[in-house]
Formats: C-alpha cells, sequence, structure tokens
C-alpha cells in the first residue's frame, strides 16, 4: 500500500514539474491552453504575436506554480501554418510535436459543442496523456528539414502550372463553342489567325469583345507554358549533374522501365528522399493504399483503401503502377496481376491496380535501400 502511494507521489511530483502547452491556431488568434497536469489556463493572442506568446508563457509558468527554467511540451495540428511554428518553438527550447488533426479524437454526438477553447482543452489533455505513454494516442507528422521542405517546391509548381495550362485551354474552347464554333486544338501559336478566319454558326465573324478575351487568355496560357518549359529545363540540369544523394535516388529510380523524370523525381522528393521506413507497412500506410477492415460483431467488410498519408505520393504510384504493367510484363508483380485481376471485370482490375501501386512502392523502396532489383524487372540500359 505505502509502495503504491509513493509511486501516485512521484508520478503527481512529475506531472506538476512540466509545463504543457496546446497552440489553437487561426489566421487571426491564436488560443493558448496552459497547464500543469491538474489545473489549465486559457488565453487569446493575436495569430504570428511572438513577442506576447512570450509574456504568456511566463504569466503561466507563475499562475500555475512552476519554475521559470523548468522543461515545457507543446504540441498543435498540423495545416495550412506548416512547420515554422515548430521551428520556432524548438529554437526556443520548447519540445514540440506537430499532430495530424485526422488522428485527434472527437466526440461522436450528432450535434457536438466546438469552440477554439474546448479544442485547445482537448489538445492539452491528449497532449498530457501522450507524454505519459499513450504514443497511440495520436498520429505525430514529422517534420521535414528547411532543405527538404524547399526541395518540394519545384515539382510542386510544376503541377500547379500544368493545371493552370489545362484551365486556359478549356477556358478558351468553351468561349468558342458558345458560339457555336470547334476547333480541335485551339491553343495553338497560331490562334489569331484561326480567330480571324472562323465564323460562328450564324456565318458572322467573332465578336470584337470576345476575340479581345480569348487573346489575353492566350498570352496568360503562353506565359504560363514558357514557366513549365523553365521549370522542366531546370529539373533535367540539375539531374545531368546529381550532386545531392536525393538526386542521385531519382537517376536510379529512372533506370527502371516505366519510370520517368516526373514520377522518379515525385517519389523521392515527397516520399524516400528524407523519410526512414522501418518496413513495408509503414509505406502502404504513409502512401494511404492500405486496406481499412471493419469487423464488428457479425458485420465483416472492406471498406477500401484508407486514403491517409501522401495524396501526391497515391495518385502518382497508381498512376505508374499502369505504366508498370505496360513496359515491364515479365515482371513477377506483372504477371501476379494477370494471374489474379487481368481475368475479372473492370472493377477487379481497378482493385488490382491497387494492390500493385502498393507493392510497387515497396520493391521500389527495397530498390534503393538495398539495391534489390524487383523481380523479373528490366533495366534501361539491358533493354537498349
Amino acid at each position: 500500500m505505502k509502495k503504491d502511494q509513493s509511486a501516485k507521489g512521484k508520478r503527481t511530483v512529475r506531472a506538476h514539474t512540466i509545463l504543457y502547452l496546446a497552440i489553437e491556431l487561426s489566421n487571426t488568434k491564436w488560443k493558448l491552453a496552459f497547464s500543469n497536469g491538474s489545473k489549465n489556463r486559457f488565453v487569446t493572442i493575436d495569430a504570428r504575436d511572438l513577442n506576447r506568446f512570450h509574456r504568456k508563457v511566463d504569466e503561466a509558468r507563475k499562475r500555475l506554480e512552476l519554475a521559470s527554467n523548468g522543461q515545457i511540451m507543446s504540441c498543435y495540428e498540423a495545416g495550412r501554418d506548416g512547420f515554422w511554428i515548430h521551428r520556432f518553438l524548438t529554437d526556443e527550447g520548447i519540445e514540440n510535436i506537430v499532430v495530424d488533426s485526422a488522428s485527434i479524437e472527437v466526440n461522436r454526438r450528432h450535434r457536438r459543442a466546438k469552440t477554439d477553447r474546448l479544442d485547445a482543452g482537448k489538445l492539452v489533455s491528449m497532449l498530457i496523456r501522450y507524454i505519459g505513454g499513450e504514443k497511440k494516442l495520436w498520429a505525430v507528422v514529422r517534420v521535414p528539414s528547411v532543405a527538404d521542405e524547399d526541395a518540394r517546391h519545384l515539382h510542386r509548381e510544376l503541377k500547379v502550372l500544368k493545371r493552370e495550362k489545362t484551365m486556359h485551354c478549356s477556358r478558351i474552347s468553351g468561349l468558342l463553342v458558345q458560339q457555336g464554333i470547334h476547333i480541335k486544338n485551339p491553343c495553338r501559336r497560331n490562334l489569331s489567325k484561326i480567330l480571324s478566319s472562323v465564323r460562328c454558326w450564324n456565318g458572322q465573324p467573332v465578336p470584337a469583345e470576345l476575340s479581345i478575351r480569348i487573346d489575353r487568355e492566350f498570352e496568360r496560357l503562353q506565359m504560363v507554358t514558357e514557366q513549365i518549359k523553365f521549370l522542366e529545363k531546370e529539373r533535367e540540369m540539375r539531374l545531368k549533374d546529381p550532386k545531392t544523394i536525393n538526386l542521385q535516388q531519382i537517376v536510379k529510380l529512372q533506370r527502371l522501365r516505366g519510370i520517368g523524370t516526373q514520377s522518379s523525381w515525385l517519389f523521392v522528393m515527397e516520399f524516400f528522399g528524407w523519410r526512414q521506413f522501418r518496413n513495408r507497412r509503414e509505406i502502404a500506410a504513409l502512401s494511404g493504399l492500405a486496406p481499412t477492415p471493419y469487423d464488428s460483431g457479425s458485420r465483416t467488410r472492406d471498406q477500401g483503401i484508407s486514403k491517409a498519408g501522401n495524396p501526391r505520393v497515391r495518385t502518382m504510384s497508381i498512376e505508374i503502377a499502369w505504366a508498370w504493367l505496360r513496359f515491364q510484363p515479365e515482371s513477377k508483380l506483372s504477371r501476379w496481376f494477370e494471374e489474379r485481376f487481368a481475368a475479372g471485370g473492370k472493377r477487379m482490375r481497378r482493385i488490382g491496380i491497387v494492390a500493385v501501386a502498393r507493392r510497387l512502392l515497396i520493391d521500389l523502396w527495397r530498390y534503393l535501400e538495398k539495391d534489390i532489383v524487383p523481380e523479373g524487372a528490366v533495366l534501361k540500359c539491358e533493354h537498349s
């Protein structure tokens, strides 16, 4: 009995030596929830007001009767603010974790109260439980280094620009269709000459204001196209002289038939380049390609893939899985798909290609980490 009381006393002392802090972020205000393990304090400050943040931390230590140089544990939800707050907190000597917001437990009532104060209080209570040993309480986001985060801008900007290019082309086509004009591939350099020669549904020339609007839209399209060409050229120049480990991994992936510049760049910069995977389950989970079973009582069904993790990697892996079947037909993975799913209908093939994408990511990880070529796969140098 005395041992139990002494152990309980030790836990209480330990809990009251740490200042727990949860930050509920928004664009204009930050809600700070402080706790010493038994008593809470809530404060609101202007967003990004770092000087006032320091003052409120010092005040919380005094109010909660904690040492001025004691340990501080903090957390906040991953979101639009990114990781600069995490870097600021760690530079100040605060041990911080970034939490995946989708993993935070919530009340399942149809109508539940939700305010910044309640959310911050929930975060700080879960932080105390997490520090106390409940490591599976929520999912902690791994924070990339400044260099790793910066390396992701090139391919992300390329993707945005390609979407903008499609948007401009679709808008030009739509404006012409409104006048009964259908031009195959209207986004060509000689669009102005084409507009002067085509006629509307009633034989009249394209209206002047519409023609001017299409010209302006075409100018924006040309600017986007030039930026895409510049970024693609920049990417190729970096790969000609791969100085970093990430660039060398990209070049290594490109040796496999079916893996090109765009896919290999994304796989490394978003996935393999800065994360340390321990096993294949972590790869499947982070890509969102892991199955989600539902087994409760007499009800058992498969809810499909989790779709958690990185959506860019998940989308690209499924695209490359189709390319793998085409360019690596003799590989073990392609033959497995043909034997198990090819004879089925469209639904079975869609299910099968997700399984191929998951296995392919695992094979690519083993290829990069352990230099194990996927069984039956052909390298480009062997093919030539």
